[in-house]
């Protein structure tokens, strides 16, 4: 399983690099089902393996002209403010028992996947819808762009999902960036929230095994090299209905194992 699960990892970068986000959908599945990882310790590993990856990106999209610093700005100030209260306030106040119903026990990590299996399956919706069609809006609309940082904090914060699926359809309808650019500012973007998410969790004292984030984020970030350099051949909006359905039949069988079995 372990195995496999280094194998899996490749496709984390390999989604952020040829359609600017997805990774983090999967990074949660791979550490929980395939390395056996805490629910909740997943994502504190989740920001650290998708921010490091998506910087790697950065610096490719930045040398194709890819990155649109001041619309990432807006977006992920307020993204880091919710991600910080989320995860440094929030989140340790949840209790891991919620509740009991007729002896099935409700707890954090139950809804932990739960919650990201929705998530997953509206990721799923969002590829798919997004690759039959892209509008984009005329001119920047700076303060919706915040609104929608600060919500996609409050997802990063919680599930350590970097929300590229919401990322980018924000910068092509209220950033007015074409896709290419929209996938290099969604990487800066996952970037930046990540990183402080992982930054505020060691500062609670997380535990963190490096070697194992060491070795899963070089997997990680051979897959991003590969995307980035098939990005430039490869329409990754061609790929997204692909992928949607992939990350359909994950959140599917998430929800099903965490029910049943």
């Amino acid at each position: 399983m372990e195995y496999f699960g280094y194998l899996a990892s490749i496709i984390i970068g390999l989604s952020l690099g040829l359609i600017g986000g997805g990774g983090s959908i999967l990074t949660i599945p791979i550490l929980v089902y395939l390395f056996k990882i805490d629910p909740k310790l997943a994502t504190s590993y989740s920001l650290f393996i998708v921010g490091i990856t998506a910087l790697s990106g950065c610096f490719s999209h930045y040398r194709m002209g890819n990155l649109k610093i001041k619309s990432a700005l807006y977006f992920a100030i307020p993204s880091v403010f919710s991600i910080l209260v989320i995860r440094e306030v929030i989140f340790l106040e949840i209790p891991t028992l919620l509740f009991t119903v007729n002896g099935f026990q409700v707890t954090k990590n139950f809804l932990i996947m739960i919650i990201f299996a929705v998530l997953m399956m509206a990721a799923s919706f969002s590829m798919m819808s997004q690759a039959k069609t892209e509008i984009q809006s005329v001119g920047t609309n700076y303060w919706q762009l915040a609104i929608i940082g600060a919500i996609v904090g409050i997802i990063t914060g919680f599930l350590g999902a970097g929300g590229g699926f919401l990322i980018i359809p924000a910068l092509l309808f209220f950033a007015n960036l074409p896709m290419k650019e929209a996938v290099g500012t969604s990487l800066l973007i996952i970037f930046i929230n990540s990183t402080i998410g992982f930054a505020g969790d060691l500062y609670i004292g997380t535990p963190i095994d490096y070697t194992f984030l060491a070795s899963i984020s070089i997997m990680a970030f051979i897959g991003m090299l590969i995307g980035t350099r098939l990005s430039r051949k490869i329409d990754g909006n061609k790929l997204k209905p692909i992928f949607g359905w992939f990350v359909l039949v994950m959140g599917i069988y998430i929800i099903i194992k965490e029910l049943f079995f």
